[in-house]
């Protein structure tokens, strides 16, 4: 083995290392803000001072929970430009309609190379992504991609969803995130069996990428939860015990994306 890949290696896995404290050390930095507003909330109520703590909460604190209430209100999204020039692995398809369903559920099929799997997904609750899965499949955005990455430490998941494969790429667009977890245990997020959009640290930053939980993850409540595996999760648990492949990243066995459809929504 080269030196060179030797390098490559130690420097994914202290990626994926430093990725994950970092999850951690925010999912702690939080709980202790939510502890001091808890008690900055109950002296301001005593003291009568309402008006007030409703200007200071909807203020420009860049946490997950102001990034949820920076989602559109009513059936309206937004879609904020990316730059393909800027990153030449996102693929520009356009941008889904503005005004979108905002109740029911829809059921996403992915048909991969070792079988199907299928999603319940909450469109009332995550209106916007939802929208933008639909859109997205509509146009074969997801057709013939492949499953760039596997985590079987710390998190358990696999990620789907970039037509670039290599974990940078996406739509020409972005939006905010929503339907966050509303709990404060990293282990109780996202339960075995969620289906979850990946994002970058930045907030407002939710593309096409998309996970798998297949196992018990620490993560903090960041990124949106999309719904729920109802079938083939046993496809994705038998890729991770197949484990990582050379560069440690992708999954040894690999996962290829066939096809990905959504249905219409259902109330």
């Amino acid at each position: 083995m080269s030196s060179t890949i030797q390098r490559q290696r130690a420097a994914a896995r202290a990626r994926l290392e430093r990725q994950m404290g970092e999850r951690l050390e925010e999912a702690r930095k939080r709980k202790q803000r939510n502890a001091v507003i808890g008690a900055a909330v109950a002296l301001l109520l005593v003291i009568g001072g309402a008006v007030w703590l409703t200007k200071a909460v909807s203020g420009g604190d860049d946490t997950p929970t102001a990034a949820a209430s920076a989602l559109p209100q009513g059936d309206v999204c937004t879609w904020t430009p990316d730059d393909p020039k800027a990153n030449p692995n996102l693929k520009d398809v356009g941008t889904p309609p503005t005004e979108v369903s905002k109740k029911g559920t829809q059921t996403m099929t992915i048909t991969t190379n070792h079988g199907v799997i299928e999603a319940k997904v909450n469109t009332a609750k995550a209106p916007c992504t939802a929208a933008s899965m639909t859109y997205l499949a509509g146009k074969k955005f997801f057709d013939n991609t492949k499953c760039h990455r596997l985590v079987t430490e710390g998190i358990k998941v696999l990620q789907c969803g970039d037509p670039s494969g290599t974990g940078n790429g996406g739509p020409s667009y972005k939006m905010a995130e929503e339907n966050l977890p509303n709990v404060t245990d990293p282990t109780k997020a996202y339960p075995t069996g969620t289906l979850a959009m990946a994002k970058t640290q930045a907030p407002n930053s939710t593309g096409s990428q998309f996970f798998i939980v297949y196992g018990e993850s620490q993560l903090g409540p960041d990124y949106t939860v999309l719904g729920t595996i109802t079938k083939g999760l046993d496809i994705v648990e038998k890729v991770a015990k197949d484990g990582l492949a050379a560069d440690k990243i992708a999954p040894k066995t690999p996962v290829t994306i066939t096809s990905l459809t959504m249905t219409p929504a259902e109330s």
